[in-house]
């Protein structure tokens, strides 16, 4: 009877740390939230024979972030506003927003959604993920330039910054404007500035 209950026991210690170490891990997943005043995502392409460059960049983004340190795990979603797209040229921005090119009447939103986050180290260096873009969804990945957080001088709270960037084909996406013709080909680099503020923890309840 003593070896049955000191079996019980050591299972129930071995349940109950089991339970703990899964209860950390699940409190070690911070999410943040992505400071749409402070994320651009940017892209540049060729213009007319690749003479010049255009610059755009969507000015209504949102989004959040995961990020478990110690598994080194993590996830990333990302919404762009199209009809927020921006060339600094009024009559481009109509163009680029109609059928010709983004048909953004229809497809209003483009998204990234990280499959995989990448680390070297202790250092986050890429993240793999989805782009949906007109309609059409292809794997991009994103190589992190910098990533760093510190504390957020003015709200009191982890700040997240980072600074990454791809090169994609728009005619992957069947936005194909222009291409083989004025322009040498579909050739983009994406380049995506993001601050993220860490959540705040809700109280216990009651």
């Amino acid at each position: 009877m003593n070896i049955q209950i000191a079996r019980t026991v050591r299972s129930l210690a071995a349940a109950a740390a089991l339970a703990c170490a899964a209860g950390s891990a699940h409190a070690a997943v911070d999410t943040y939230t992505i400071d749409s005043s402070h994320t651009y995502p940017s892209f540049t392409a060729a213009h007319i024979g690749g003479i010049s460059f255009w610059r755009g960049k969507i000015d209504k983004s949102s989004g959040t972030f995961t990020l478990d340190r110690a598994a080194k795990t993590g996830s990333v979603e990302i919404l762009m506003d199209m009809s927020s797209i921006n060339f600094g040229h009024d009559k481009m921005n109509e163009h680029a927003r109609g059928s010709d090119i983004f048909d953004v009447p229809k497809f209003p939103t483009a998204t990234y959604k990280s499959t995989k986050l990448v680390f070297v180290g202790d250092e986050l260096k890429a993240v793999e993920g989805d782009l949906t873009l007109h309609g059409v969804t292809k794997p991009v990945r994103l190589t992190v330039n910098q990533f760093k957080c510190i504390p957020h001088p003015f709200y009191k709270r982890e700040v997240c910054g980072a600074d990454a960037s791809a090169e994609l084909d728009r005619t992957d996406f069947g936005v194909s404007y222009g291409v083989g013709k004025a322009i040498p080909d579909g050739k983009v680099t994406l380049q995506i500035q993001v601050e993220a503020l860490k959540d705040e923890k809700a109280g216990p309840a009651g």
